[in-house]
């Protein structure tokens, strides 16, 4: 049979009211240190909450004492022991607040059982108005750092603990109560209010910098995705190249034996084969990228068309010079095309932060690699906001560690920028140069 409220034959409320002593006992007797936090700004009063309070626990041994002796009518011994335990506590509940909450209530129930028996009628009870502010200010420290639920089961104990000495201890004073209470409440709003603005400011933070990295890993991820596209075509040339070949070379020998036609023909069809996979994996790569439909048959750049490049950016304001050293060769198809967009790149990224600077493109061919380099003097003044946030450089990297080159780019000392890019880029043969064109 199943009863309504009734959780394994025992009522729920039954159940949590036998939990609220474990859940005290584990929020309440602990002694983990919490550190006060510095102030993160200005960096020279980071300290100054720590000197407030230790100048309040100064104050507070000296009043309590005072207040218990001459009010409360306790020994000067007993009364400086409970004023000494009053302000160590608000010491340690910078460090400790937990431990120091439980002195500064020990304290205060001690004052109060020392008291009782001769307590003026016209005195506040239990709390001694100087005490009840050093209590208040160690449950600000302590809702300051732990959770809420924590915050106020201690103010619950505390409230609890002088309801327990007005009705055990009073002899019909005064009762001071309801203040106590209120002040001691405020306390803990406060602290509580400034621990989820601190928490909620920290998970801020922490999210901006996990949104920083997923941006950077998305838009590394994207530029990746371009420079696959744009390889593809070459590899796709290549292949389509490997089967043309293939078909045609039968025909190029007087005799072809059997065995010489089966396996120029399975060439051409395992070249077919893949030239179908690679379009497929294209179709992946550009299924999501809208302005890659207005590109799809266009052919991809080279050195060649570098100055056609360069008239558009001279078209478009900028003065631009080239310089070529070396002797100019055949690349592969890769490192042109590689080649191209860093200058393109570059030349774009002048475009946008130097307006009216002059830039030169430097091109330096050797044996067995190209070197690029485009600089470009400072701006003649201010560049105008740039829409979003553009990713020339992370592409000019990627580029270049694709082809186990090496890129540096930063500015100069008259205020410009300078990018070089060494590629691996081995001259090759005219027999080889001529396999890119079908």
């Amino acid at each position: 049979m199943i009863t309504g409220g009734v959780k394994g034959g025992e009522p729920r409320w039954r159940a949590a009211l036998l939990a609220v002593p474990r859940t005290l006992r584990d929020d309440l007797w602990t002694a983990a240190a919490d550190p006060l936090p510095r102030l993160s700004r200005p960096r020279l009063l980071a300290r100054l909450p720590h000197a407030v309070i230790g100048v309040l626990a100064y104050a507070t041994a000296i009043l309590t004492t005072d207040f218990l002796t001459h009010v409360y009518g306790l020994v000067p011994g007993l009364a400086l022991l409970l004023a000494l335990c009053q302000s160590a506590a608000l010491l340690a509940a910078m460090f400790r607040p937990i431990p120091a909450w439980w002195v500064s209530t020990a304290a205060m129930v001690g004052a109060a059982v020392a008291a009782q028996s001769n307590l003026p009628w016209e005195v506040g009870f239990p709390w001694t108005e100087p005490g009840l502010l050093a209590q208040a200010a160690t449950v600000f420290l302590l809702a300051l750092r732990v959770r809420p639920r924590v915050a106020a089961e201690a103010l619950g104990v505390n409230v609890l603990a002088g309801l327990v000495c007005l009705m055990f201890l009073s002899r019909g004073q005064h009762e001071n109560l309801t203040q106590a209470v209120s002040l001691l409440i405020i306390a803990t709003v406060l602290g509580a209010a400034l621990r989820g603005r601190r928490v909620a400011r920290t998970e801020l933070v922490a999210q901006e910098e996990l949104t920083a990295e997923e941006r950077a890993r998305r838009t590394l991820l994207e530029e990746r995705n371009r420079i696959a596209r744009e390889l593809h075509d070459v590899v796709a040339h290549h292949m389509s190249v490997i089967s043309i070949q293939a078909q045609v070379a039968p025909h190029l020998v007087e005799h072809p034996t059997d065995e010489l036609t089966e396996n120029l023909a399975g060439i051409r069809q395992n070249a077919v084969d893949a030239l179908t996979e690679l379009r497929r994996v294209l179709g992946v790569l550009r299924s999501e990228d809208p302005s890659a439909e207005g590109v799809r048959h266009a052919p991809q750049p080279t050195l060649s068309r570098l100055e056609e490049l360069i008239a558009n950016v001279t078209a478009a304001g900028l003065t631009v010079t080239t310089e070529t050293t070396g002797e100019p060769h055949a690349l592969s198809p890769g490192a042109e095309l590689s080649a191209f967009r860093i200058v393109q790149e570059a030349l774009s990224n002048a475009m946008r932060h130097a307006p009216g600077a002059t830039v030169r493109v430097q091109l330096g061919y050797g044996p067995d690699d190209l070197t690029l380099r485009i600089t470009n003097t400072a701006p003649d003044g201010p560049a105008p906001p740039s829409p979003g946030s553009g990713h020339g450089l992370l592409g000019m990297r990627e580029r270049t560690a694709m082809l186990g080159g090496e890129l540096a780019a930063g500015r100069t000392p008259d205020g410009g920028y300078e990018v070089t890019a060494l590629l691996p880029a081995p001259a090759r043969t005219p027999a080889e140069a001529g396999e890119d064109t079908p």
